[in-house]
């Protein structure tokens, strides 16, 4: 029982350092706050980093055949509709979808959906919806693929990420 313990405790870490090497590689600076799970935006906002960071919201979505999928990064106070989310991008219907999903094609569990679960999609496959209103945005706080952190960097360096993965990204007006 505390072999399996320490593996989920190991898996945990390791999710967290491939995503610091990653930075790390890029030359990215980022500052790591250490806090309780969280697996909400609400969750989130009991910790109070929210008066110094933005700290945007994650949803992983497909479209109704399963083909297509996409990370949506977003500003916490918005709500995704997925009919004009749609129209913008020239997609099929979307629907969130399942934790399976999210595990096979980000390496993440529900909970800790984050835009540096895009380094785990090695085939470039999901493509990343980005909230324009987030251009420019110096403090952003996102997980390192764990729910137990968030690493704050630049809007800009983000964008360093995702397209060093060579995922697609769009921005739209969320």
């Amino acid at each position: 029982m505390i072999e399996f313990r320490n593996d989920i405790v190991r898996g945990k870490v390791d999710k967290k350092q491939k995503v610091y090497d990653k930075l790390n590689e890029l030359n990215i600076i980022y500052e790591i706050i250490n806090h309780e799970a969280v697996n909400t935006i609400e969750d989130i906002e009991k910790l109070g980093i929210f008066d110094k960071y933005e700290i945007p919201k994650n949803l992983f979505l497909r479209d109704d055949k399963g083909t297509e999928h996409f990370l949506v990064v977003l500003r916490k106070d918005k709500k995704a509709d997925l009919r004009n989310l749609r129209a913008q991008i020239g997609s099929r219907h979307l629907s969130f979808a399942s934790e399976q999903r999210l595990n096979k094609y980000l390496g993440l569990e529900k909970g800790s959906v984050s835009p540096m679960g895009i380094i785990n999609d090695v085939q470039a496959q999901v493509k990343v919806i980005i909230d324009k209103d987030l251009r420019g945005k110096d403090n952003l706080g996102v997980h390192p693929n764990d729910n137990t952190s968030t690493i704050i960097i630049s809007f800009d360096d983000l964008i360093r990420v995702i397209e060093n993965n060579g995922n697609k990204i769009i921005y739209a007006d969320i």
